[in-house]
């Protein structure tokens, strides 16, 4: 499968890397001397040694060396130097080059797959090009980048984050602005789905109605403060687009309401969450380190200024299994990091569940 592995902007010269894990696995994407991105497997063809450390980056290489004998190949993947290459008679320099594997982009993002005959990314990302035209990821920047370890296997904690179902019990502070039961859900292709969950409408749970200015209370706002004649929602994006104008130093008059409050994700199979909105501004990856625990890389890709300048790809900042969401503070100023927080113990409690359940399989819902 095809697997967002860093951002162009994390290699933006020749000689730059950035190696990217998953499992077992490891690659490195480079830019070679003519500033073509390329990925290999990050294992010398000599005895297997790691070139990059795990979850590592640099800059700058003029070609790629082995820590421990010194082979070294040019950033193009062909062999370069052997040292005492009297002794390797039998090595063909052609036969002997960096193990490439396919590599392309979309969105500002770099994938690659360890499948050398899969078909190529613009065909497996089905419709995602054509609903991305008025949101091109390209044109942002990565803004915070967090990797957190969370108590789960990999496949159990997407599932958690692929439907609003679960808001009801888990997130129950958040029914009065939020309409989780009627999230609506796509399936585009073997590859691609979709979930809108609205913000600024009450949960179809909350049974007594509710006014204008209730609705916007529960959005966080001073209900005496929203003028005659609009809606809680309708105020509540437009303050947002007037706070977050200014923060980003980017015209957003143009950002529709949805655009601004909802959470509308895009998946792509098996691992990757696209959010294209601006209020919500996440990507989402989920990598298996064994079979109880993942990891779940989260960036924040916000609007690069009008100036045009773009800003470097913050760093990666790393949480243990018990570490909260809520420490960091970029984060926990967007109000999600206590969301996730509530998530993470749910993946925790589904493990424990899931191993003492003597039923074999889920059971899901129609929808």
């Amino acid at each position: 499968t095809w697997q967002w592995a860093c951002r162009e902007e994390h290699v933006p010269n020749p000689g730059d890397y950035y190696v990217y894990d998953v499992g077992p696995y490891s690659a490195f994407v480079m830019r070679d001397a003519d500033n073509n991105i390329r990925a290999y497997v990050n294992a010398c063809p000599h005895r297997g040694m790691q070139f990059f450390d795990a979850g590592s980056q640099g800059q700058g290489k003029q070609f790629v060396r082995c820590p421990f004998h010194g082979m070294s190949w040019h950033l193009d993947g062909r062999l370069r130097e052997i040292p005492c290459r009297w002794d390797f008679p039998h090595i063909e320099d052609e036969a002997f080059g960096l193990d490439e594997l396919p590599c392309d982009t979309w969105g500002g993002f770099i994938f690659i797959n360890f499948d050398k005959q899969a078909a190529p990314l613009s065909e497996y990302l089905e419709v995602l090009p054509q609903h991305f035209q008025s949101w091109p990821l390209e044109n942002r920047y990565v803004a915070l980048h967090m990797e957190k370890v969370l108590p789960g296997n990999w496949k159990m904690c997407v599932e958690g984050f692929l439907e609003a179902y679960h808001v009801l019990a888990t997130h129950p502070e958040g029914l009065h602005a939020a309409g989780d039961a009627n999230a609506q859900y796509d399936v585009f292709g073997r590859h691609i789905s979709r979930f809108v969950h609205t913000v600024g409408y009450p949960s179809p749970h909350i049974k007594k109605p509710q006014s204008e200015q209730e609705l916007f209370a529960a959005l966080g706002h001073n209900p005496a403060e929203l003028p005659d004649g609009i809606g809680a929602r309708e105020q509540h994006a437009h303050l947002m687009r007037q706070r977050l104008s200014a923060e980003l130093q980017t015209d957003l008059s143009a950002v529709s309401t949805s655009e601004m409050l909802d959470s509308i994700e895009y998946f792509v199979f098996p691992n990757a969450c696209f959010f294209p909105g601006v209020g919500i501004p996440l990507i989402y990856r989920f990598r298996p380190l064994d079979v109880d625990h993942c990891v779940h890389d989260i960036l924040m890709l916000k609007p690069i200024p009008d100036s045009g300048e773009r800003p470097p790809p913050a760093a990666v900042v790393k949480l243990g299994i018990t570490d909260s969401y809520t420490t960091v503070p970029e984060f926990a100023a967007t109000g999600l990091a206590f969301v996730l927080d509530q998530d993470t113990e749910n993946f925790q409690r589904q493990r424990a569940g899931i191993k003492a359940s003597i039923k074999q399989g889920q059971t899901l819902g129609n929808y």
